[in-house]
């Protein structure tokens, strides 16, 4: 009724409140229920989370630190790694290699919160990882798994450990250098992190890696970067064998969609403007499909050797 009143959300509640007293509108509380999520087998998952802090300096002065936190899901054994500046994807592609390098193999599934550096965006209920990242985990092969938005009980696990390194590593530690500052971190790991026996496992994380640190995927030597670095990124392929790209339909070969298959294809940019849109399945495997990107939304854009040829029956191809 009134566009123009202009009020802040303190008064919206103020008055929301007042107005449940007067009219005895009960409030409805959504209560969650937990349950017990069963132990992960060992190699299966790694979570991975993002933190930050601020700490004194050497000098009396005041610094903001910030760090990303590995915990395998199994043994509870732990890796974080810190920097002065806040973490780009290509620090987070550098911090999981070390992660790797330290563990001395990676999960086959590694759990995240949708975060910046690896999300783009939500495209229609599918999430897109940005593409420098989708490239590094294509090269890596491991599978991904993303929380919901808002949601850090979905990733308890890491959530704990995030709040461990700050109330029990930064807290009432004085900052000197970052190089001085990963050193001790790296011999907390070892003293304290991994050494004391954790609550609900009752077990110390040292030991039953040894066990599980055997079922982690092997690495190779360190990735380069510039092999990451490729603009690729996945599309889903949809029934109608099709995938989005900014606003439009693309065809790709009929039959490329499968039923009971992941449906993931790869799609590049090149040409000097990049307005060429390549398809593949594998990273380095044969072109399926290739467009010219259209500027307009809400078109179809199919090449002619994608549709079926009418003059033959259903029976004739499938067989």
């Amino acid at each position: 009724r009134y566009p123009d009143l202009m009020v802040g959300g303190s008064t919206v509640r103020s008055y929301v409140k007042e107005v449940r007293e007067v009219y005895q509108i009960e409030k409805k509380v959504n209560v969650r229920q937990y349950e017990a999520v069963p132990e992960q087998p060992m190699g299966k998952q790694l979570q991975v989370d993002w933190g930050e802090t601020k700490q004194k300096t050497t000098d009396s002065k005041e610094i903001k630190l910030y760090f990303i936190a590995f915990v395998l899901a199994h043994s509870r054994y732990k890796y974080m790694e810190w920097q002065t500046s806040p973490f780009t994807t290509r620090d987070a592609i550098r911090c999981h290699e070390n992660a790797f390098q330290f563990y001395g193999g990676h999960t086959n599934e590694i759990v995240y919160d949708q975060d910046h550096l690896i999300t783009v965006s939500e495209n229609a209920g599918q999430l897109l990882l940005t593409a420098e990242f989708q490239s590094y985990v294509n090269e890596r092969k491991f599978r991904i798994h993303l929380c919901r938005r808002a949601d850090p009980e979905s990733k308890g696990m890491i959530e704990n450990v995030v709040k461990y390194i700050k109330g029990n590593f930064a807290d009432s530690r004085v900052f000197s250098d970052i190089e001085d500052w990963n050193h001790r971190g790296l011999q907390w790991l070892q003293r304290t992190g991994n050494h004391q026996v954790h609550q609900t496992t009752k077990k110390r994380p040292a030991e039953v890696f040894l066990l599980e640190k055997q079922h982690l995927q092997p690495v190779s030597s360190l990735l380069s970067f510039e092999s990451t670095s490729k603009q690729s990124i996945t599309r889903t392929v949809s029934k109608d064998n099709t995938i989005r790209y900014k606003s439009n339909r693309y065809s790709v070969p009929l039959g490329t969609h499968q039923t009971k298959s992941e449906n993931l294809v790869l799609i590049e940019l090149k040409g000097d403007e990049q307005q060429t849109l390549v398809i593949r399945k594998e990273s380095k495997g044969e072109v399926i499909a290739e467009h010219e990107i259209s500027l307009e939304k809400g078109k179809l854009i199919q090449n002619r050797n994608h549709i079926r040829d009418r003059s033959k029956g259903i029976e004739e191809f499938k067989q």
